[in-house]
């Protein structure tokens, strides 16, 4: 059975799970992020066979949002996020507000996020880029962009 090509699609939200649209790629990415580098501490921390994230890696290598750097003579790598990697953790970090508030019980978020610029303990939000103000799903009126389909 052959995958759906969500890269081709004419539209923001498929070419970005083209990417990261694998159950495993975000969580691949947050241990990238966190500092589970290499190829033995991210298995362990999710318990992935060692096949599956393989294909994740490379995946995630080859479409520009992890770069992979040897760490010794062997051929051994570690996996660090590129700039691309960066914003999709960004993404992610949304994310991670929405299943704070929807999601997580009674025990409250499994992580706290202290922002290293007035630190203090908080949550990222989406705003507008223009006037700064709080942005959902309600405020925004959808426009053909110009790489809408024809």
């Amino acid at each position: 059975m052959q995958r759906t090509n969500f890269g081709e699609m004419a539209c923001s939200i498929a070419r970005t799970l083209d990417v990261i649209g694998e159950p495993w790629s975000p969580l691949i990415l947050r241990d990238v992020w966190v500092g589970f580098t290499r190829f033995e501490q991210i298995q362990a921390d999710l318990g992935i066979s060692r096949k599956v994230l393989t294909e994740r890696l490379n995946h995630l290598v080859d479409r520009g949002v992890l770069e992979r750097r040897p760490y010794d003579r062997r051929p051994r790598h570690e996996y660090v996020l590129t700039d691309k990697g960066s914003e999709l953790v960004d993404m992610l970090m949304v994310m991670v507000g929405w299943a704070d508030k929807w999601l997580a019980g009674k025990a409250g978020p499994p992580v706290l996020y202290r922002h290293h610029a007035c630190g203090e303990i908080s949550h990222a939000e989406l705003r507008c880029a223009h006037c700064g103000e709080p942005m959902h799903a309600d405020d925004v009126e959808l426009i053909p962009g110009p790489g809408a389909a024809a």
